[in-house]
């Protein structure tokens, strides 16, 4: 009995009003209202109330009655009945027991109610966790972990259940969370159980593996005779993947004795491994005569949850014949059967679009002649005894033939062209070719032209590639959100890399972290085919991803932070590759910090090399990125870098596109001293190209803000840039001076690698004068200085300058020992404008020896490398030397052409003494004829107003 008295202590926290008996009476008056038969239930005794306890049932009541039994029966062993009652205690609560106010009675009974509830809970989770499920507690665990976040025993279970998951990172971080909230609540570590499970997840202790699904005795249902099949229909248009095809063939047929063979089949999210999948199974069904089954757990399907593995077990099951009645229902009972009713049989089981490898487990089968296929975008290395099988876009081919065979080969025929572009920026994955193709079969005026124009847009191409409930970038983001936020906020922030590959270190840089901590989040997207890898430590996107990783960026402090970083990785490390490489090379302050992001190895000149050709795409490319963003000082800065390796590789149109994109920048930065740096660099490309008048425009401009600046080492390049242009219109006399000043300025300033790049433009002046001695003299010296330097990019065009001095001195002995060192040094991978000229001129020193030709012919190896380069200058040097050899060896026909595409060019270009060389060499192979009359007299005014000497010319 509870006396007025207790129940108006309990109500009221302070000093109760008068009327509080009264009060008391009419509410149990309600409360008997609002129960059936209160009168019955809440009865009057004495001084107060009492339940009649026969009258009716107490959920409280109840409920410890219940928690009693479970216990007796955990006890006796019977631990997944212990479950089922406990859950049915728990399902007695309908929210918060004595909530909405009191007094600290109340308070205190609510408090007492609900620790019961919670120690329940985490009994029955003990008892599901000694069951072997894991992955199945996470949701309620995080929910009950959220609103009592300082329990730790119910952290320490869903820690367990994480690490059973094969989520270790989730588990260990769920320690971290608990160890700051309450240091930061209450001030103290978490206690030695939680710690003591933490360590043990952090080494990976086997105490901490889940047992296996209990074997329950089960009774094997028998296969029903007419053999299941739930099999998809295959498509009848599926086209290509044959080697695809035959592999998966090939690993369904091999091992499998010791149990289930199980061939999992793994690719990025549209690349059609379902479809290849049931092609295949559709292929081995005859080996399975019992049945083939198909179940898709959804686990990367647009707006459904994965289905767990008890459901899908029961659809299994249902399947191959098992009345309802007889599943069990808890899984690692279905488990049971469900193997124990595929003992014997061979039934082929395809396990579609799982999320992980726990989702799998339970469906596997023990016992061999059974095949299960299992698709997954992931590649689940957790999953034992699989045969892993990767697939990605289609090749070209195979793309051709999807959209012929999908849209007509009549309308394909139509429009070829369209249609590879069309496969092209389809990216060749399945999906989209088959979105796009769906779009034109229902659009028949639109042409496949049509559409291509509308998929270039980069911004709207996602969107143009969807098509009813199909849609690439839905399939991408199911992939995107199966990420944890670390990865999702990388996938984001890497797109910002403008380049088609990215090693770990320009990775690193864009996240802020080291090369190794980005190499683990590019692994982990590459595990999930978000990222490609087309070799060791680099990593691409696939077109439609990059696309769709852009669209989720937003302008933000965080992505501006990110570029900088980038931008700032690769001035410093080109900065220390053009170091080692050109040496003597002057450094300049860029004004900009350098970078504190981890650099690759660059500690040789080797390693330099072959970095600065691994990342010259990615470089360019982000020169332009930093054009777009506004850091003017980084575009002019790193082209000045980027321009040396240009120039060395003889890239010489991409070398000028950047020499005026940073002529551009550095007036915007209004910086004098880098606009020098660039208008020089800019007459040098110009130089090389053939433009002739904005070379010299550009070379006047950088000498004379040099001039301002009081700049005597761009003052110096300006001089010997204004030189080479002189040269090459035929001034010999202005050429020579500014070389002289060039020259000058250099040794004042102790520049010795310019020295030597402007002695062998002074050497090739000389030459073409015809003055051998001096140009001898000059190639000598410049080839001296670049050996004191240890410097060979320049090394093999000053012997090759001295080669023709010695040919000009009739030394032809010692020009082929010139030109033997030039080939040696060039190397198989030298820059193609110079080695061309060095293999002519070998050529015809060799002829001149009296010596057969080489095979392959050196002179034809010159040549074709001129005509697939950007050099006409260089090239129309290399035919009229090709010319006058040929001419030599009685081939009058090619001697002809080569001469008078040399004078088209040189011509075009006011390239005068080749334009000089060109008509000799016409008017020699025509012999007397008028026309030959013609163009001699042409060449001997053009000799002439030169000041070539008619005894000092090449012949």
């Amino acid at each position: 009995m509870l006396p007025v008295s207790r129940l108006v202590e309990a109500a009221w926290d302070e000093e109760p009003p008068t009327t509080a008996p009264h009060q008391v009476r009419k509410a149990v008056a309600d409360l008997r209202r609002r129960i059936p038969g209160g009168a019955d239930v809440l009865v009057t005794d004495g001084p107060g109330y009492r339940v009649a306890h026969e009258q009716c049932e107490i959920d409280v009541a109840e409920f410890g009655l219940l928690i009693r039994k479970a216990k007796l029966a955990a006890s006796d062993g019977r631990t997944a009945e212990a479950a089922e009652i406990l859950r049915g205690a728990l399902a007695l609560w309908r929210g918060p027991v004595l909530s909405g106010g009191g007094g600290p009675v109340i308070e205190a009974a609510s408090t007492s109610i609900e620790e019961r509830r919670l120690t329940a809970a985490e009994q029955l989770f003990e008892l599901h966790l000694a069951l072997g499920e894991a992955a199945e507690l996470v949701v309620e665990l995080r929910e009950l972990v959220q609103q009592h976040p300082l329990r730790e025993s119910l952290r320490g279970q869903l820690m367990i259940a994480l690490y059973r998951s094969g989520r270790q990172a989730e588990a260990l971080d769920e320690y971290g969370k608990v160890r700051e909230l309450l240091s930061e609540e209450l001030g103290i570590d978490p206690g030695p159980n939680l710690t003591k499970l933490y360590e043990g997840i952090l080494r990976e202790s086997p105490e901490l593996a889940g047992p296996e699904p209990a074997a329950a005795p089960v009774v094997a249902v028998a296969l029903p005779a007419e053999p299941p099949s739930t099999l998809p229909y295959d498509l009848a248009d599926f086209t290509g993947r044959d080697r695809e095809l035959a592999e998966i063939l090939h690993g369904a047929k091999s091992g499998g004795e010791q149990g289930p063979q199980i061939v999992a089949i793994d690719g990025m999210g549209g690349c059609g491994k379902t479809s290849l999948a049931v092609r295949a199974a559709h292929r081995l069904a005859p080996d399975y005569p019992d049945g083939q089954l198909h179940i898709d757990l959804r686990g990367y399907t647009p707006g459904d949850q994965p289905v767990t593995a008890g459901i899908a077990l029961d659809t299994l099951l249902r399947a191959v014949g098992v009345p309802g009645h007889l599943i069990p229902d808890d899984a690692p009972a279905r488990t049971a059967l469900w193997r124990a009713t595929l003992v014997g049989k061979r039934l082929l089981i395809l396990i579609d679009n799982a999320a992980d490898a726990a989702a799998i487990r339970p469906l596997l089968p023990l016992s061999p002649g059974c095949l299960v296929m299992v698709t997954s975008r992931a590649r689940l290395v957790d999953l034992d005894g699989a045969q892993w099988i990767s697939i990605g876009v289609m090749p070209p081919e195979d793309s051709a033939m999807l959209v012929a065979e999908t849209l007509g080969v009549e309308r394909v025929a139509a429009e070829p062209e369209a249609a590879v572009e069309l496969a092209r920026l389809c990216g060749h994955l399945p999906l989209a070719l088959r979105i796009a193709t769906a779009r034109l079969r229902n659009r028949p005026r639109w042409t496949l032209q049509y559409l291509a124009e509308r998929l270039r847009d980069e911004t709207r191409r996602l969107d143009e590639l969807s098509s009813g409930a199909r849609s690439v970038s839905a399939t991408l983001r199911l992939s995107y959100q199966a990420l944890d936020e670390e990865c999702r906020n990388a996938f984001s922030t890497l797109a910002l890399h403008p380049g088609s590959d990215m090693d770990v270190h320009a990775a690193g840089a864009l996240l802020g972290s080291s090369a190794r901590d980005a190499e683990d989040l590019l692994e982990m997207l590459l595990d999930v085919h978000l990222v490609q890898q087309p070799e060791i430590g680099l990593y691409t996107f696939h077109d439609l991803v990059r696309s769709f990783a852009q669209s989720l960026l937003v302008e933000s402090p965080e992505d501006s932070g990110a570029v900088e970083r980038l931008l700032g990785y690769y001035l410093t490390a080109t900065e220390v590759a053009c170091d080692l490489l050109y040496s003597g090379r002057r450094r300049r302050s860029t004004g900009i910090e350098p970078s504190t992001a981890e650099l690759p190895d660059l500690g040789t000149p080797e390693r330099a090399r072959k970095w600065f050709q691994r990342e010259q795409t990615s470089l360019l490319a982000a020169v332009t990125l930093a054009e777009r963003r506004g850091h003017d000082r980084y575009v002019v800065c790193l082209a000045r870098n980027l321009v040396f390796q240009l120039n060395d590789l003889g890239l010489l149109e991409e070398f000028g596109g950047l020499s005026r994109v940073a002529v551009a920048a550095a007036g915007r930065l209004e910086d004098l001293a880098l606009l020098g740096v660039s208008l020089s660099n800019l007459g040098v490309a110009c130089w090389k190209l053939g433009r002739l008048s904005e070379g010299l425009e550009a070379a006047r401009k950088s000498r004379d803000v040099a001039i301002r600046l009081g700049d005597l080492h761009t003052q110096a390049h300006s001089e010997s840039i204004l030189g080479q242009f002189n040269s090459l219109l035929g001034d010999f006399s202005a050429a020579l001076g500014h070389m002289e000043t060039a020259i000058a300025h250099e040794r004042d300033l102790d520049m010795p690698r310019a020295e030597a790049e402007s002695l062998t433009i002074l050497s090739t002046l000389y030459e073409q004068w015809g003055r051998y001695e001096e140009a001898r003299d000059a190639a000598q010296r410049s080839a001296e200085l670049s050996r004191q330097l240890g410097q060979h990019e320049g090394l093999p065009g000053a012997v090759t300058d001295l080669a023709f001095a010695h040919v000009g001195l009739g030394a032809y002995e010692e020009a082929d020992r010139c030109l033997a060192e030039a080939r040696a040094l060039y190397g198989d991978a030298g820059n193609e404008v110079n080695l061309a000229l060095t293999l002519a001129l070998s050529a015809d020193v060799e002829n001149r020896l009296g010596r057969p030709p080489r095979v392959p012919d050196q002179a034809e190896l010159a040549l074709d490398m001129m005509r697939t380069n950007s050099s006409p200058l260089r090239r129309a040097k290399v035919e009229n030397v090709v010319g006058r050899l040929r001419r030599r060896q009685g081939d009058v026909a090619a001697a002809l052409a080569l001469h008078t595409h040399a004078h088209e060019l040189a011509s075009s270009l006011s390239y005068r003494i080749e334009q000089a060389y060109a008509l000799a060499g016409m008017a020699d192979v025509l012999g007397d004829t008028p026309d030959a009359a013609r163009y001699r007299a042409e060449a001997e005014q053009l000799f002439t107003e030169m000041g070539v000497p008619a005894d000092h010319r090449r012949s």
